[in-house]
């Protein structure tokens, strides 16, 4: 059975220095079994804080970058270079400073690619690179050592949202339209794509992330609350400081 671990960290700085160290022993064990390592990144506050903090971090040397596939979870569809585009956010934050092989970061597309203003093609478009990139005797995608999730207020992860069409969608990626938070389109790794990980580390800061950490952790409905139904094949983290573990269970907490 694939472990679950709760750590709750005293505040969202510590959380964020945290899970950058917890992110440099991942990429370099994975390295070290395999020679190459995957990594799907989030947006958001938190992992702005992250991505800096690892940026900052001498231990970062220990990692060959050259060897790091870069994906990511969801996209606004929004033009290339956009500030509010999840890949513009990694790439200020740490990708720029790093020595990264350019044909290893794998962007999702922009609304001013090749595929136009059409995000159900430029979802089948990521698709298509993901299954180009698979692991052998798998059909469709690469090995994932992390895959970080931020938790939104109301339990969404990635571009899935709660009661949304996407919240069912079985394809390896989706197109998003009428996103309830803006920008209305989106693309996003669909909940069956997210749980190949073989970690998934769902990271969480702030009291207005609460109740949507808690109930995920009662066992919420996945569609009702898409944090409750993504785990990674061996392990599942939920990463947390401690105004967003105050409704998790004490027994579930191990705080650091």
């Amino acid at each position: 059975m694939p472990e679950t671990n709760v750590v709750v960290h005293s505040d969202a700085s510590v959380l964020a220095q945290a899970v950058a160290a917890r992110l440099i022993v991942k990429l370099i064990d994975a390295q070290a079994a395999r020679g190459f390592a995957g990594v799907v990144l989030t947006g958001g506050r938190v992992a702005a804080a992250v991505y800096r903090a690892v940026r900052d971090l001498p231990a970062r040397d220990a990692v060959d970058w050259s060897r790091v596939d870069v994906w990511w979870g969801d996209e606004r569809f929004l033009p290339a270079g956009d500030p509010d585009r999840n890949e513009t956010q990694a790439r200020e934050a740490l990708l720029d400073a790093l020595p990264l092989d350019p044909a290893r970061i794998h962007a999702m597309p922009a609304s001013d690619g090749p595929d136009g203003s059409d995000p159900e093609a430029a979802a089948a478009r990521y698709a298509r690179e993901l299954a180009a990139s698979a692991r052998p005797g798998t059909a469709a995608l690469p090995h994932f050592d992390v895959l970080m999730l931020g938790v939104g207020e109301d339990g969404h992860v990635a571009s899935v949202f709660p009661e949304h069409p996407v919240a069912y969608e079985t394809r390896p990626v989706s197109a998003v339209r009428g996103s309830p938070k803006p920008p209305p389109i989106r693309i996003t790794l669909t909940i069956p794509t997210i749980n190949t990980a073989e970690e998934v580390w769902l990271v969480a800061a702030g009291p207005d992330k609460a109740g949507a950490v808690g109930m995920a952790m009662a066992g919420a409905g996945p569609v009702q609350v898409p944090a409750a139904g993504v785990s990674g094949v061996e392990r599942t983290q939920w990463l947390l400081d401690r105004a967003a573990a105050s409704e998790v269970a004490p027994k579930l907490r191990s705080l650091r």
